[in-house]
C-alpha cells in the first residue's frame, strides 16, 4: 500500500485561507467526510480535539499532523492542506503552520494503514520535501511530489536491508553504538518523526543507531538483548511509558519526543560525551527481548514475570483495602459475615473485591500478551477469567475455579494459540492482513481458550469433590495430621482447587458446632496467613533471593498475611512455583499441626488477627503462626535461587 492509496485527489485542498486553527481542523475534516472516511463528522472531530489537548500535534518546521483514532473513521484515510500564509497552530518551535496532513485512524489494535502513515510522518521531516507541497499549484502536482519521494525512500529501505543482510564489517573502536526508543501517546505521528530525527542526524554524524518505534500498530525495529548490551548509549525519546527494565545499568538519555525531533544533534552529543547516568530500573523488567541461545526456561520465566508484575498492583491494592474492611468492621454483628457488616466496610470490602476480580485475567493477559504481543491479551485475559470462574460446558457460569494455576495455563495456552493462528493465517491474501488482529486473533483465539479452560475445569471440580471426601474421612482420626494437610492444602494453590476445598471443609466443620469443627477451622486460616508472612519475613531476611520490585512489595504482606488474605502471596508463588510453593506448603502444614496439637478452635469463618479476640488458647495459636512463618520463610532462603540466577 502507497502513501496515495489513503491520500486521494479530492481530499487535499492547496492555497486555503484559514482563519485559525479551529477552522483549519474544521476542514480538513471536511475533507475526509468528502472522500467518505468517515461514519460521523462530529464524533471524529471530538476526538482529534482530544488529542490536540494531550499537547499540539504541530510539530514544527510549518507542519501540523492532527489525528484521532475513533469508531467514528469508516475507512483509513488522510487528508492535505497548505495555508501558505500559515496559520497558529500552537507549534512546538512557536512558528506558523503552513502544511497539514490530517490522519483518520478506525479504533482498532493494528491495520494495514498505520505502516504507510509512519512512512509519511518520516518523508516530513526532510524539509525541502515538505516546502515542495507547500508550493505545489494542483492536487496531481501534490500527489506526484509524495509518490517521488516515496520511491527513493523505498529504494533507501531495500538498501539499508540489503546492508544489514551483508557480513558486517569490523567497526573501527571510535564509532559509537547507540540504540534508542521511540513513543508518543498515540504511535502515529511523532514516534516516527522523532525516530527519522534521531537516525538522519546520527547518520550525518557517521554514528551507528537502531531506534526502535513503538508506534500504534506494535513495536517495529525491535531492540535485542544484544544489541542494548553492545549500545554505549541509549536514547528514549518517549512521551508514554515504556518497558525500561532491558536498560538497566546502562547509560540512558530520557527526553520527550519533541526534543528528539527538534534537537536530535544534542541528544546525541550527549551520549557521545559519554557524561550520562547509568539508569537502574527499580521495578520488575516486564519485558526483554530474547536472543537465539537463550533457554526455553528462561524465555517462560519472562513471559511469566511479565503477567506477575502486571498482577501485583491488583493484589497489593485489593489485599489492603480488604484488610480495611475487617479492621472497620464489627465482629458481633455477624461473625459469618464478618468484612460486610457494617456499609462502610462493605464499601472497602467490595472495592477490594473488584480489584481481587482482574487479578487472574491480567495475570494470564499479560503472560499471553509476552508471547503473542498484543493480539494475546484478549484471548488471555478471557482464560484468565474463566479458571477464575470455573466455567465448564455443563456449567458455563462457573463450578470450581482452577485459580491461579489454572490462569497460569491459561495465559501460556492462549499466548501460544496467537503465535499458532499467525503461522496458519501467513498463507492468507495481504488484502485480509488489516482483519487479523481485530477480527480472526480474537475471535477464534478466544473460542479455543474457552475450549481449553472448559475442559481444565471440570477436573478440578473432580478432585475437588474427591478431596472433600477425603477429609471428611480424616476428620475421625489423627488431629494432628488432619491439621498439617489442612494447613498445607491452605498453601498449595492460594485459591485454587486445593485451597478452596480446604475452606469448604472448614465452614462445613463450623455448622457442626462443636469442639472438632472449630479446631479444624483454626487450622485452617492459620495455614492460610502463613504463607504472605513467610515472604514478607523472606524478603527481609533473604534479599539476595527477590528482585528490587519483589522486596519493596514483600513488606505489604504482612498486612495480608495478618488479614487472613493468602492471595498476596501468589505474585511470588507464580514467578518461582518449583520452590516457593513447597517452602510454605511446609510453613503453613507445620502452623497447622500447631494449632490442632495446642487445641485452639476458632468460630469466625474469616477475619485474620481481627477475630483472635475469640480465638480458644490464643497465645499458642500465635506460637502456631510464628512457627510456621519462620519455617516458611527458612525454606524459602534454602530452595530459591538468587535473584539473578532465576
Amino acid at each position: 500500500m502507497k502513501i496515495t492509496d489513503l491520500l486521494r485527489k479530492d481530499g487535499i485542498a492547496l492555497g486555503v485561507d484559514a482563519a485559525d486553527q479551529n477552522a483549519a481542523i474544521d476542514k480538513l475534516i471536511e475533507l475526509h467526510s468528502k472522500v467518505g472516511n468517515l461514519k460521523d463528522a462530529e464524533e471524529f472531530k471530538k476526538a482529534i480535539l482530544a488529542r490536540e489537548e494531550k499537547g499540539s500535534t504541530a510539530v514544527g518546521m510549518g507542519i501540523a499532523v492532527p489525528h484521532g483514532k475513533s469508531a467514528a473513521v469508516a475507512t483509513a484515510g488522510v487528508t492535505a492542506m497548505t495555508i501558505p500564509a500559515g496559520i497558529d497552530y500552537k507549534s512546538l518551535d512557536g512558528n506558523p503552520s503552513k502544511l497539514f496532513f490530517m490522519i483518520a485512524a478506525p479504533d482498532t489494535a493494528a491495520d494495514t494503514h498505520l505502516e504507510v502513515l509512519s512512512k509519511l510522518m518520516t518523508l516530513l521531516m526532510d524539509q525541502r520535501f515538505s516546502q515542495k507541497l507547500i508550493d505545489a499549484k494542483t492536487a496531481d502536482e501534490f500527489l506526484a511530489i509524495i509518490d517521488s519521494k516515496e520511491a527513493a525512500k523505498d529504494a533507501e529501505e531495500a538498501q539499508k536491508k540489503a546492508a544489514a543482510a551483508a557480513p558486517a564489517a569490523p567497526a573501527a573502536p571510535s564509532i559509537r553504538k547507540l540504540v534508542g526508543v521511540t513513543a508518543c501517546p498515540t504511535g502515529i505521528a511523532h514516534t516516527f518523526m522523532a525516530a527519522e530525527a534521531l537516525e538522519l542526524k546520527a547518520k550525518e554524524m557517521g554514528i551507528d543507531i537502531k531506534v526502535e518505534k513503538d508506534g500504534s500498530g506494535g513495536a517495529k525495529d525491535v531492540l535485542t538483548a544484544a544489541e542494548i548490551a553492545d549500545a554505549d548509549a541509549v536514547i528514549v525519546a518517549a512521551d508514554k511509558n515504556i518497558e525500561m527494565g532491558r536498560f538497566d545499568g546502562k547509560k540512558v538519555i530520557i527526553a520527550s519526543t519533541k526534543e528528539a525531533i527538534h534537537g536530535p544533534e544534542d541528544l546525541i552529543k550527549k551520549a557521545q560525551a559519554g557524561d550520562v547516568a547509568v539508569y537502574h530500573h527499580t521495578g520488575a523488567v516486564t519485558k526483554s527481548e530474547t536472543t537465539s541461545n537463550e533457554s526455553a526456561g528462561r524465555k517462560a520465566y519472562k513471559h511469566l514475570m511479565n503477567g506477575v508484575s502486571h498482577m501485583l498492583p491488583f493484589v497489593i491494592g485489593g489485599g489492603i483495602l480488604i484488610a480495611i474492611a475487617f479492621l472497620l468492621d464489627d465482629y458481633s454483628i455477624d461473625p459469618s459475615n464478618f468484612g460486610s457488616n457494617t456499609p462502610v466496610a462493605a464499601w472497602f470490602k467490595s472495592i477490594g473485591g473488584a480489584a481481587f476480580g482482574f487479578m487472574l485475567p491480567i495475570l494470564a493477559g499479560f503472560i499471553a500478551q509476552s508471547i503473542a504481543d498484543r493480539p494475546g491479551l484478549a484471548v488471555g485475559f478471557v482464560g484468565g477469567y474463566l479458571a477464575s470462574t470455573g466455567a465448564t460446558f455443563a456449567s458455563p457460569g462457573g463450578d470450581v475455579p482452577s485459580a491461579f494455576l489454572g490462569a497460569l495455563v491459561a495465559g501460556f495456552v492462549g499466548g501460544y494459540i496467537v503465535l499458532g493462528l499467525r503461522k496458519v493465517c501467513e498463507v492468507l491474501p495481504p488484502a485480509l492482513e488489516g482483519i487479523k488482529p481485530v477480527l480472526i486473533y480474537p475471535l477464534i483465539g478466544t473460542l479455543l481458550i474457552g475450549l481449553v479452560m472448559c475442559l481444565i475445569n471440570p477436573v478440578v471440580g473432580a478432585l475437588n469433590a474427591w478431596i472433600s471426601g477425603v477429609l471428611t474421612g480424616m476428620s475421625n482420626g489423627s488431629i494432628i495430621i488432619l491439621g498439617a494437610l489442612l494447613g498445607a492444602m491452605m498453601a498449595t494453590d492460594m485459591g485454587g482447587p486445593l485451597n478452596k476445598a480446604a475452606y469448604a471443609f472448614g465452614l462445613a466443620s463450623l455448622a457442626n458446632q462443636n469442639e472438632t469443627g472449630y479446631m479444624i477451622m483454626a487450622a485452617i486460616m492459620v495455614g492460610g496467613m502463613v504463607p504472605p508472612i513467610a515472604i514478607a519475613l523472606a524478603t527481609i531476611f533473604f534479599k539476595n533471593k527477590f528482585t528490587a520490585a519483589e522486596r519493596k512489595s514483600g513488606p505489604v504482606n504482612f498486612i495480608m498475611g495478618l488479614s487472613f488474605i493468602t492471595e498476596g502471596a501468589i505474585p511470588y508463588a507464580a514467578a518461582d512455583p518449583l520452590h516457593v510453593i513447597p517452602s510454605l506448603l511446609v510453613g503453613s502444614g507445620v502452623a497447622g499441626a500447631l494449632s490442632m496439637a495446642f487445641k485452639c478452635t476458632l468460630m469466625a469463618p474469616h477475619g485474620g488477627i481481627f477475630v483472635f479476640p475469640v480465638v480458644g488458647n490464643v497465645a499458642m495459636y500465635l506460637v502456631a503462626l510464628l512457627v510456621g512463618s519462620a519455617v516458611g520463610c527458612l525454606l524459602l532462603g534454602i530452595l530459591k535461587k538468587n535473584a539473578q540466577e532465576a
